[in-house]
């Protein structure tokens, strides 16, 4: 197999019973170190310290297609 080089990105994502939903995209980070590290320096901060299961993170593997299958407007 392959190596397949990947980053880590970082969101802020909040549901919200009201309006649309919040996705932030805070960083793409070398590592999940380092995309946890972010979310530590972040998460004391106005807004995301009321919301701080709102930090997830994601592997992304660089390279490769991620939205194959096309879309439909609703």
């Amino acid at each position: 197999m392959a190596f397949m080089d990947t980053v880590w990105l970082l969101w802020f994502e909040q549901e919200r019973e009201e309006g649309e939903d919040t996705g932030l995209l805070i960083g793409v980070y070398r590592t999940e170190d380092d995309a946890n590290a972010a979310k530590e320096r972040l998460k004391d901060q106005p807004g995301f310290s009321e919301y701080p299961e709102g930090f997830k993170a994601y592997e992304y593997v660089l390279g490769r297609d991620s939205w194959t299958k096309g879309f439909a407007r609703v």
